[in-house]
């Protein structure tokens, strides 16, 4: 069977959905006109015309149990529906193959491009999941970086695919949609800092987008990928029982970096792991995403699970890997009572 554009452009966008996404949106070489390099589709697929970008929700229920630091159950959600969306982008790429169509699916995370300085330690995407949202329509950009979406807000997982067929390209969300009113609350729940309000701008094709300037990456992931997790205040933490010590300046979370994930390689992982190219063993888990699942369209909502967060407490764990959220004063008597040796996983 042959569709026209309109037609078959429906018909995918029906099957994200039907298939488990919650927003869905089609960019075309035209809609990304003039975008950074990683709107560039010919990188991923010679001859490409257009892209399909999507958002899968995470389950809601657990967030404020996980931000409360009462159930742990939401990292094992993020990396099944990560994987799940992944997935989707898999099945629609195939279905478009079987219809006589070219497709690459791109993995929701941790796919870098090759060609820079430094490789995949640049961590650079082959393509960018949230430029491809922000054009589409499937989202906006708010002050944490993220693409939030108008029904869960940042809790969702983006994925993508790029094809030669020559779809009909989604209109980006009106301005007047976006609901980021600047609240901050993410960058206050950023423990590694990472977040800072220097703005960028870009233009993709019509439009212009703006968002913050994240300061250097390790900052994210040594917290979000569990290596270490403390607030400078000692009084809250992610879900990592790591306490070293976060430095103030870009240039020094290298030095953290050396001390920090030889230490997390060696404490047990009873939870689900992902695995990332970039890392020792390449086994993570998710004990932070904090600014992402603080952000929610309510702003009551935002102010609950923050405070949520704020008062939840710090995590240690037995020699098994079991974690806990205690007080901070009995977190330090737990420190002190360990050995050296397993001190030494936690602590500077």
């Amino acid at each position: 069977m042959v569709y026209n554009n309109e037609e078959l452009s429906k018909i995918l966008k029906n099957m994200a959905i039907d298939l488990g996404a919650s927003h869905v949106g089609i960019v075309t070489q035209e809609t990304l006109k003039g975008g950074p390099p990683s709107t560039d589709l010919d990188s991923v697929l010679l001859g490409a015309k257009s892209a399909i970008v999507f958002a899968v929700p995470f389950d809601e229920k657990l967030i404020d149990p996980y931000l409360a630091k009462k159930d742990f159950s939401l990292n094992e959600n993020k990396i099944h529906n990560t994987t799940f969306a992944g997935g989707i982008s898999l099945e629609i790429a195939s279905f478009l193959d079987q219809i006589g169509y070219e497709a690459v699916p791109i993995a929701p995370n941790f796919v870098y491009r090759k060609d820079t300085p430094n490789g995949i330690r640049d961590r650079k995407p082959i393509i960018s999941h949230k430029y491809l949202a922000a054009a589409s329509g499937v989202g906006f950009f708010g002050h944490s970086g993220h693409i939030l979406t108008k029904k869960h807000g940042a809790a969702i997982v983006l994925s993508s695919l790029v094809t030669d067929a020559n779809l009909i390209a989604t209109d980006p969300m009106k301005k007047d949609e976006n609901y980021c009113d600047e609240c901050k609350l993410c960058k206050a729940s950023c423990i590694p800092n990472y977040i800072s309000d220097e703005k960028i701008k870009v233009n993709i094709g019509n439009n212009k987008f703006e968002y913050q300037i994240p300061k250097s990456h390790w900052r994210c992931i040594l917290v979000c990928g569990g290596a270490t997790g403390l607030d400078s205040s000692g009084k809250c933490s992610t879900w990592s029982p790591g306490r070293f010590t976060l430095p103030k300046k870009d240039k020094d979370f290298e030095k953290l970096r050396e001390k920090a994930m030889p230490a997390y390689v060696k404490r047990e992982k009873i939870d689900p792991v992902f695995y990332h190219p970039g890392v020792p063993e390449h086994k993570m888990q998710y004990t932070c995403s904090t600014c992402q699942f603080i952000c929610h369209p309510n702003k009551k909502t935002r102010i609950k699970r923050y405070n949520l967060f704020k008062k939840s407490g710090v995590i240690v764990e037995d020699e098994k890997g079991n974690r806990k959220a205690v007080s901070p004063d009995e977190a330090e008597k737990i420190i002190e009572k360990m050995p050296k040796d397993r001190q030494a996983l936690y602590t500077d």
